[in-house]
């Protein structure tokens, strides 16, 4: 009998496919497999596949319960985090050596201080003409030609120029006989993403949001008033705003023929948040690698936070766009230690400050950035480079917010209303002691992503996490990611987008007079920036686990799998659960709007035609919005109705259903009128319309 007699078939397959069982060589005859060949099956490579996905199936559990659960924070919900949370831990710990953040040295240039004076001493003397010349807040064409050479100026004085290498390569790549492209998988990926992203930001725009509030009639009259001439550094209208939305959105009026309409406005924000999306993913790139980039930009895509923010038409999307652009410069910059891109994002913090309110915290994140990159960089000579860069970007942002600089000198209580109302007891006195009332507001936000989102239903859905399934879970697994490989290699990086989360949040959290306000998904819009850097961070790990324990088909179902899921939920949240609360939240100005317009075709006159004002109802410059008559309110108040009686017929007045005493009023003026009930399509939102022939 043999002592080794050869392993059958039998043995063969039951070491290939059966990866729980001691390793197994095996040597195929040569009718079999060709001569001496040896296979050798996977021994401990698969093992445990089932708890590996462990921290995640605890996770989705946890964050359901958190969803569905609106009492208070169960304890058994919390317990379940706590154990998909170690097990993530015990994942990372076992696969320490994939998680490293490489340490790239690199060396300033030498003529890192240089300049050129002459275009230096250009800029200043521009800039200090410009300042001069931006009196009375208004923009004209002699200061704007003035501010235009002083950046100019600036930027010529100090970017370090590669040559012409980039044109010349480009005109040898136009004059080559054959053009030749390479696309690679991640290439298709990318387009990818950003189709469905690009989707969620613009698909059934003209219907969600269904209906403007109070906020769009003050920001189509500020655009009205620059197109009549009134070119205004800021618009004081409703509390004070900022006035790059009023320009952009006349411009994507123009350019898509829009017209002053709260159509322009949805689009004009849409966009921004369109143009947000390449930067997650250069800033996911920067600080993870290219999937990093590539989830991050995905995730952030078609959630449903970012989505109701960048569709409603307001301000609000200015905040995330320039907080991603300057941050990824201003990564980008220390790491390659770049002048060019420090003024890059000198450029664009200035050009935010002209945006939403909120982003004036951004200014200060960035002095936090360079003072941790101080901290946890030992070399002198990029420590040095880092604070030069600081220069270079207070620099450019200040031409960038000279005319905003002087609108402030000049009408420093103006400037500052919006802010300061919810900081100081300007308006309402704060409801306690100051400290108490922040650590409560910082507590809240920070809550928000996982249990309440607060109750601002015109840019949320109330009182459920602001992140979906997928990304509270990955937002946590990040959030350990970060803290785990901080505490190994302390890189600056990583404590960065820690601290990142909660300055950015600040405008919400500094709502200390009016602390009801506080999570305003709005004001903390530009936290999602860092939040889904995070969110994709986690999921990252999770994926590069699975795939280094042998598992990569695994990997790609299971992201498959949690993208499609993702992808799911925010639809609904976004196209159903919003849309539905939103018609029930506001009036239907369109229909009253499509009324007015119905008379006017008729042979009415927009001044024979009136809206009787109502507590709580329609604001009464809306509905000539949806007419075409952006400039008008067409309010008459119950104790004006008699001064109708002058002005000839045909006339139409529209009153709430409850509004008796108007009701009543009108039939004894006009006895002949005719009545009739305009039934809504939206429950509780009917409305009358009185006709006089």
């Amino acid at each position: 009998m043999q002592e080794n007699p050869e392993p059958s078939l039998l043995d063969y397959l039951k070491a290939r496919f059966l990866p729980r069982r001691r390793a197994v060589r095996v040597s195929l005859s040569q009718e079999a497999q060709g001569p001496s060949a040896e296979v050798e099956a996977p021994a401990q490579v698969r093992r445990g596949w089932f708890w590996l996905l462990l921290p995640v199936l605890y996770g989705l559990l946890a964050q359901w319960f958190l969803e569905t659960d609106r009492g208070d924070l169960p304890l058994g919900t919390l317990m379940l985090y706590a154990m998909a949370l170690v097990s993530y831990a015990f994942l990372l710990r076992k696969e320490a050596h994939l998680f490293e953040v490489p340490v790239v040295q690199v060396t300033p240039p030498p003529d890192a201080l240089t300049f050129r004076p002459r275009p230096l001493f250009l800029a200043l003397l521009f800039a200090i003409l410009a300042f001069l010349t931006f009196g009375g807040n208004r923009f004209t064409p002699l200061n704007l030609s003035l501010w235009g050479l002083s950046l100019l100026f600036y930027f010529g004085a100090l970017w370090q120029w590669s040559g012409w290498e980039g044109v010349d390569r480009l005109r040898a790549w136009l004059a080559a006989p054959e053009w030749k492209f390479s696309l690679r998988r991640e290439h298709i990926l990318l387009l990818l993403a950003l189709g469905v992203a690009v989707f969620f930001r613009l698909y059934r725009l003209d219907t969600v949001p269904a209906e403007p509030f109070s906020d769009h009639a003050e920001k189509l009259l500020d655009i009205y008033d620059v197109t009549q001439g009134e070119w205004s550094i800021f618009f004081p209208r409703n509390t004070g705003r900022e006035g790059l939305q009023m320009y952009w959105t006349l411009l994507v009026a123009r350019l898509f023929g829009t017209g002053l309409s709260f159509l322009s406005l949805k689009l004009g924000t849409a966009l921004l948040g369109v143009f947000t999306l390449p930067y997650l993913y250069l800033l996911g790139r920067e600080i993870g690698n290219s999937r990093v980039g590539l989830l991050a930009m995905f995730l952030g895509g078609i959630a449903f936070w970012p989505n109701i923010i960048s569709r409603i038409g307001l301000r609000f999307p200015l905040y995330p766009l320039f907080t991603a652009i300057t941050l990824y410069y201003l990564l980008r910059g220390l790491r390659r230690a770049s002048r060019n891109d420090f003024l890059l994002s000198g450029l664009f913090l200035g050009l935010g400050l002209h945006g939403y309110t909120p982003f004036r915290i951004v200014p200060f994140l960035v002095v936090v950035t360079i003072g941790l990159y101080h901290l946890h960089v030992r070399q002198q000579e990029m420590r040095r480079m880092a604070w030069l860069g600081l220069i270079l970007i207070a620099l450019a942002s200040l031409l960038i917010f000279l005319p905003l600089l002087r609108y402030a000198l000049e009408n420093p209580q103006m400037f500052s209303y919006r802010a300061f109302s919810r900081l100081t007891s300007q308006d309402v006195a704060i409801p306690g002691f100051w400290l108490w009332v922040f650590l409560q507001n910082v507590w809240r936000a920070l809550l928000m992503f996982h249990w309440d989102d607060g109750n601002i239903w015109v840019v949320s859905v109330p009182h459920r996490p602001a992140l979906d399934l997928v990304g509270g879970v990955f937002f946590l697994f990040g959030l350990v990611f970060l803290l785990w490989r901080y505490g190994r290699q302390r890189a600056w990086q990583d404590l960065f987008l820690l601290l990142a989360i909660p300055i950015l949040q600040l405008p919400s959290t500094l709502s200390l007079a009016f602390p009801d306000e506080n999570p305003a998904p709005n004001r903390a819009g530009g936290a999602y920036i860092v939040v889904f850097l995070i969110v994709a961070l986690g999921l990252d790990v999770f994926l590069r686990c699975l795939e280094n324990q042998g598992w990569k088909r695994l990997a790609q179902g299971m992201s498959a799998i949690l993208l499609l899921l993702a992808l799911g939920q925010n639809y609904s949240l976004t196209f159903q659960t919003f849309d539905q609360q939103y018609r029930l939240g506001t009036w239907n100005s369109s229909e009253m709007g499509a009324a007015l317009k119905q008379f006017f075709l008729l042979g009415g006159s927009p001044e024979s035609a009136w809206i009787i004002p109502y507590p709580y109802w329609v604001d009464t410059r809306l509905p000539g919005v949806w007419a075409g008559i952006p400039n008008r309110d067409f309010a008459l108040w119950p104790d004006q109705l008699e001064q109708s009686l002058a002005v000839p017929p045909p006339k139409l007045f529209i009153y709430y259903p409850d509004d008796q005493g108007s009701a009543e009023t009108l039939r004894r003026l006009y006895p002949q009128a005719l009545v009739h009930r305009f039934s809504s399509s939206i429950q509780g939102h009917d409305f009358y319309l009185f006709y006089v022939p």
